[in-house]
């Protein structure tokens, strides 16, 4: 291999167009203008890419069977090696890729299942299916420890908030990949769960001590080196008590050297976060960064903004000294290996580049047998149903019967879909309580409804026997500095006898959002109303006291009929909260501790 083919396996880009050589126009003119290129075929052969990452936006995910071309053709694009297909496929509030593919529940959901057997299962079908489009990894799972509930990039993407809970998960997860052929990937190390910033408009920076970061952020990266993750995927955040240089981890030789492979032991791939985000370039230019990654001890280089500039960037290190050739061939090498044990290098190896396997199934019966069949539906209902968690319930409420509650209004927030082929939200659960019996009507009040807004759903809920709110994130606001300290204290602590009563915002006060205006007056009315929160589970703090609280742990539709089947009484309530939800305004006090669910 050349210089040039061994810097370009470590570089792993986005490209528009739903094939590899004959896009849309459209897509023609971004490629042209952010890439340089014209389609899939020109950016391989341009850039020996070793990787290719699929987004929605980018035009790659459309159809499960067009997925599957697009796959096929950027290996045509690539005789010599084949080139690492992935995706962000973590599924709940993260899916690339939508119906009729399979939807599973995400990262809190399945943590409030506390079943390793359902997660490992999700990745196991998730993980399958990929297979069958061409694709061979997942940057999942998620091994972000979500101690700060007014996390705005994590979140529901993590699995929980105890270490050792969201450890146990993610090695299941793994162990499902890799039993469908698929590589995963650890993110994002060294942990991005206590941070009310956002990498992708800045730099967060993370003021764990270096015991709260051994007690907090470090079990799930350990769990997940010890299950033989093939990859771990990089922080742009800054950690002074692991790197006092304020450096981001993504660029810091302490933390990716020094303490992931050197005193953790992991000698897979590391792979950056996208270079494209603001975290990663506040301090050094587009010039500088995948240089710096790379000394860092980063092997792959995903999505830098200028790919031209990174990629000639790292060929002139190499020969002015700055990186040697022996630290590229590290890299290529782990590279090659996580390719190989997906099989990609199978037919390279027989001696065969680039010609198909015998007897191989064509990509169209591939699909069809293998993307949302019935068989995942069905297991993705199954693991759902394990998931909703019922917080309270006043005077059991629930489950609300047809025969005495027939007629429901379903208000509240429809937030965007994350695949765009799901939702909205409002009409899945109308529509779900429809086909269990009731007589329900949907009515989208928004994430910020207004006062006319209001008045409208009130209006609406004359006649109704039953209102349901669909609540999305009341607040992301935290009142306190130190979230270490508060999950300290919320590991431990149980609810006091009268913690139901308690709330985060008065809802005559200035500081009360749209949503929570929306339920105090839909009390008003008299009606029981049903608060289900659509996204973190922790808006029940942030109400005035409601008849029945439950969390469905995302919007996207498996998870929506999930909660639609319990409020019915089709199912019981399984789910046990995986993140304690702590008094908003004193959030050292917990309302509902970790373990927190009730049942019928």
């Amino acid at each position: 291999m050349s210089l040039e083919d061994k810097v370009g396996q470590l570089f792993v880009m986005h490209v528009y167009g739903h094939t590899a050589t004959d896009p849309d126009q459209a897509d023609v003119d971004t490629n042209l203008k952010e890439l340089g290129v014209r389609d899939a075929a020109e950016l391989i052969a341009r850039y020996r890419l070793g990787g290719v990452i699929y987004f929605g936006w980018a035009h790659n995910t459309r159809s499960p069977h067009q997925i599957a071309e697009l796959s096929e053709g950027i290996q045509k694009a690539s005789p010599t090696i084949p080139v690492l297909i992935s995706v962000d496929q973590e599924h709940g509030a993260v899916a690339r890729i939508g119906a009729p593919a399979t939807l599973l529940p995400g990262a809190m959901a399945l943590g409030a299942s506390g079943s390793h057997e359902h997660a490992r299962e999700a990745a196991r079908i998730a993980g399958t299916e990929l297979r069958a489009l061409g694709i061979r990894q997942d940057h999942a799972p998620d091994a972000d420890v979500n101690v700060d509930p007014a996390n705005p990039v994590i979140g529901i993407r993590s699995f929980g908030a105890d270490p050792d809970a969201v450890a146990g998960f993610v090695t299941a997860q793994i162990e499902g990949y890799r039993s469908a052929g698929i590589a995963s990937a650890a993110k994002h190390f060294p942990g991005h769960g206590d941070t009310t910033d956002d990498s992708h408009t800045e730099l967060p920076h993370i003021h764990h001590t270096r015991e709260e970061w051994d007690r907090y952020d470090a079990p799930p990266f350990r769990a997940a080196i010890a299950a033989g993750v093939d990859s771990v995927m990089t922080a742009h955040i800054v950690v002074p008590a692991l790197d006092p240089s304020g450096d981001p981890a993504t660029l810091s030789h302490p933390i990716l050297t020094g303490i992931l492979r050197e005193e953790l032991g992991y000698d897979g791939v590391i792979s950056t976060d996208s270079l494209a985000m603001r975290g990663v370039r506040t301090k050094y230019g587009d010039d500088r960064v995948a240089v710096l990654a790379l000394k860092a001890g980063a092997d792959q280089l995903l999505n830098p903004p200028r790919p031209d500039i990174a990629w000639h960037a790292v060929i002139e290190a190499v020969r002015n000294g700055e990186l040697t050739e022996e630290r590229i061939d590290a890299s290529v090498l782990r590279v090659l290996r996580m390719k190989a044990r997906v099989g990609l290098l199978d037919q390279v190896l027989e001696g065969a580049p680039g010609a198909p396997a015998p007897h191989a199934p064509t990509p169209a019966l591939s699909v069809d047998a293998t993307v949302g069949t019935p068989a995942h539906l069905v297991a993705a209902d199954h693991i759902a149903d394990a998931t909703t968690t019922l917080l309270v319930n006043t005077d059991a409420l629930l489950p609300l019967s047809p025969a005495t509650h027939p007629r429901v209004l379903v208000v509240g927030a429809d937030p965007r879909s994350p695949s765009g082929t799901t939702g909205p939200p409002t009409t899945v659960l109308a529509g779900a309580l429809n086909s269990l019996g009731f007589q329900a009507v949907a009515l989208p009040t928004g994430t910020a409804p207004d006062e006319a807004a209001i008045e409208k759903a009130v209006a609406d809920a004359q006649g109704r026997d039953a209102v349901l709110v669909a609540t999305y994130n009341i607040t992301t606001h935290t009142t306190t500095k130190d979230n270490t300290q508060a999950a300290n204290t919320a590991l431990d602590q149980t609810p006091g006898p009268h913690a139901r009563a308690h709330r985060a915002t008065d809802p005559g006060d200035d500081t009360a959002t749209g949503q929570t205006r929306l339920v105090t007056a839909l009390k008003a009315t008299g009606l029981p109303v049903i608060a289900l929160a659509i996204r973190n589970p922790y808006d029940v703090a942030h109400l005035p006291p409601v008849d029945a609280a439950l969390a469905s742990y995302c919007w996207t539709d498996v998870e929506l009929r999930a909660a639609a089947r319990v409020i019915a009484g089709r199912t019981v309530p399984q789910g046990r909260l995986p993140v304690p939800v702590r008094r908003a305004d004193d959030p050292a006090q917990v309302l509902y501790p970790i373990g927190h669910g009730l049942t019928y």
